[in-house]
């Protein structure tokens, strides 16, 4: 399936695959994109000081990618060690537990262009063995073009974007943002989704499924720690701020209480963290205030979903704290 070099958007891609103890996937992760079909695919891995067998893994491969063994300082920065090292025009950060598709590189190739700052793809729940869970996200009412998800992502701060290894970045963008501070937390590339929309053209592409695998360790399962709903709040604010630093827009807060998503974890902070007060300005009455006005706001997603936000943004705030933690569990509890 590899593209003839007339019709090639760009040459080479690189992926970047960041590790700490995942010995048992990063194997699995190093082979996906090695299988990638395309003629020029530069492959590094960083192991960020694992523990466990990983390093032992990662070596085998020696002779097919680039192996930087270093200190372990976290995925952000083991993210930005992998990248300086990279030459491609085009550059994917493979989480170490995801695999790759092999047609990933010509579907891209297909919607690629000098103006595209992010590709963004669907990605498919697995079990820890690979089994899929469920239907792959995001799920698309319609596929959303690059000046919807710019204005949806400038009116609210959010639009439809699957996380990390769902994404394909221009270099020339990745130039221009990194590197990424400490403040927007341990993973680099939320504050890459958060700038792309507003450096250029964010385009999807919903042929390609990203295996995106579920386990204990994963770092998006909130509900191992309460404070987390707060700090994500926090780090929303930076995010967005980030986002419109970089592009030379006016930092504002007021498009953070138009998001739905943003709305949801405010709500969960609330009842899983009360102490907490991670975004300025905001309280109960205002949480009752923009969970009825949700429905209002710019967005992708229906009328049934817009009004199911409302109604459990609303159920959770107004229930006793037992029965608010139970529909947060409900709401962000891992699936598969």
């Amino acid at each position: 399936m590899t593209a003839p070099p007339a019709t090639r958007a760009f040459r080479r891609l690189s992926v970047v695959i960041a590790n700490h103890d995942y010995e048992r996937y990063v194997g699995a992760a190093i082979e996906s994109a090695l299988a990638v079909e395309w003629d020029d695919v530069e492959v590094v891995v960083v192991d960020d000081g694992s523990t466990d067998g990983s390093v032992e893994v990662i070596r085998r491969y020696a002779d097919r990618v680039q192996v930087l063994e270093t200190e372990n300082a976290g995925q952000r920065v083991a993210v930005h060690r992998g990248y300086t090292r990279t030459t491609g025009d085009v550059v994917v950060f493979l989480d170490s537990d995801d695999v790759l598709p092999p047609d990933l590189a010509v579907r891209l190739a297909q919607v690629w262009g000098p103006t595209v700052s992010k590709a963004q793809f669907r990605m498919q729940r697995t079990t820890a063995d690979g089994a899929p869970v469920g239907t792959p996200f995001p799920a698309y009412r319609r596929v959303p073009t690059p000046e919807q998800i710019r204005s949806w992502a400038g009116a609210t701060t959010a639009y439809p974007t699957p996380p990390g290894s769902g994404n394909a970045y221009a270099r020339w963008f990745l130039d221009r943002v990194l590197p990424v501070g400490p403040e927007l937390g341990r993973a680099a590339d939320s504050a890459f989704l958060a700038a792309a929309p507003f450096l250029g053209d964010v385009v999807t592409v919903p042929e390609v499924v990203v295996g995106y695998r579920q386990h204990g360790a994963n770092d998006s399962d909130l509900l191992r720690d309460a404070e987390r709903f707060p700090r994500e709040v926090v780090r929303a604010r930076q995010r967005w701020h980030f986002a419109q630093r970089v592009s030379g827009g006016e930092v504002d807060d007021r498009p953070l209480f138009r998001s739905r998503e943003l709305l949801q974890l405010r709500v969960a902070a609330r009842r899983m963290a009360p102490a907490a007060r991670p975004l300025p300005g905001d309280g109960f009455a205002r949480l009752l205030w923009d969970a009825l006005r949700a429905p209002l706001h710019t967005g992708p997603e229906g009328p049934g979903t817009r009004l199911a936000v409302t109604a459990w943004c609303l159920a959770t705030l107004l229930t006793p704290r037992a029965v608010a933690r139970r529909l947060v569990a409900l709401r962000y509890g891992r699936r598969g």
